[in-house]
């Protein structure tokens, strides 16, 4: 029997997904100078609203002023961003 008759039609859902909220850089300027930014603080401010398994800062946008960030993933055009304004990350597992 072929391949194709054998597989499942109705698609597939991986038990071993990581379910991970996305934040961009710029939506952190609204937090004032020398803020330790971490998954409780940006839930408690709405800026991810459900229950993910991490959270994962982008680098789309500008951040101006210093800031902490302690967050299970970053990419590194936002670690650049973020040491260039004189910030510092902690990356938590």
């Amino acid at each position: 029997m072929p391949l194709t008759r054998r597989l499942p039609k109705r698609g597939f859902r991986n038990p071993f997904r990581r379910d991970i909220a996305v934040i961009n850089i710029g939506q952190l300027g609204i937090f004032p100078q020398g803020t330790v930014i971490d998954e409780e603080l940006l839930a408690t401010s709405g800026l991810i609203r459900r229950k993910a398994q991490g959270v994962k800062v982008l680098g789309k946008g500008n951040i101006d002023h210093a800031l902490s960030v302690k967050v299970g993933f970053i990419s590194k055009g936002a670690k650049e961003k973020i040491i260039n304004a004189g910030g510092s990350i902690v990356e938590v597992n």
